[in-house]
């Protein structure tokens, strides 16, 4: 009983800390002044919507930017996952414990001192003030989250059905098309979105590889919230909000309409 309780009301807590703010934000979007001692706006205008959209911010530009490096980035990092996850997970092999905590230090070493790490790097190999070079930084600090979302799943299934398969006579092509895929799609779709949100959240790391030259949402954002216009500032965050929203909605719809049409596969 206290325990069914405790946990609507948590639920309640989270639901609540979600929801507001995303209240404010939107309120904040329209809203032009708010002036002492007044709880609400008193004050409308389309001044965010007419900056986001009027074309002469380049605001549009920059959300397709981010949208293009934040796949771009999903692609790779699910990508390198795959074969990574199963090879900490299925095989046994020297340095497999080394590898798996390099793994990790995109998230123990802290996002300043890993840009000024790369970016020497970068600037030699040319990779600096390019979205080629921004999508290969993202990809690296989402590659902890993916790795560790697809070790998960790889462990849960395990290779017993791909050995099965290739008893039967499949290839392996065959067996990674029609068995092992399936059954990581689950896993790819949380790896990819989360590698997507990943990247779309990145401000230091695209502004430092990126140069200024590579403009994304966040590096749009972060001078209307430094110079305390709430208005401009908020439209760019509920959109930023909406495109995260719309990723997570084609992914769940993409998952149900793959299994609808899949075998149902139940794991031992």
């Amino acid at each position: 009983m206290i325990k069914g309780v405790l946990i609507k009301l948590v639920v309640f807590i989270a639901i609540v800390s979600i929801i507001i703010p995303l209240i404010i934000i939107a309120i904040w979007s329209i809203a032009s002044s708010c002036p002492w001692p007044y709880l609400l706006p008193q004050n409308f205008s389309l001044r965010g919507i007419e900056e986001f959209f009027g074309g002469y911010s380049g605001a549009v530009n920059s959300m397709l930017t981010s949208v293009l490096i934040g796949i771009g980035t999903a692609f790779c990092a699910v990508s390198i996952s795959i074969p990574a996850a199963r090879a900490i997970k299925l095989y046994d092999f020297y340095g497999k414990n080394i590898v798996d905590f390099l793994l990790l230090l995109p998230v123990i070493v802290p996002v300043t001192s890993f840009a000024m790490g790369i970016h020497v790097f970068f600037i030699r190999a040319k990779l600096n003030d390019t979205i080629i070079g921004v999508i290969i930084a993202h990809t690296i600090v989402s590659l902890p989250y993916t790795v560790k979302i697809m070790s998960e799943v790889v462990s849960a299934i395990g290779n017993k059905y791909e050995v099965q398969a290739y008893v039967l006579g499949a290839g392996k092509m065959k067996a990674l098309f029609k068995i092992t895929i399936p059954l990581l799609m689950p896993g790819l779709v949380s790896a990819f979105s989360m590698a997507f949100i990943i990247s779309m959240g990145q401000y230091f790391l695209t502004f430092l590889i990126g140069g200024g030259t590579v403009v994304t949402l966040p590096i749009r954002m972060f001078p209307y919230i430094q110079s305390g216009d709430r208005q401009i500032a908020s439209m760019y965050g509920l959109m930023f909000i909406l495109i995260t929203l719309v990723v997570l909605l084609i992914s769940d719809r993409f998952v149900r309409k793959y299994y609808s049409f899949s075998t149902t596969y139940f794991f031992s």
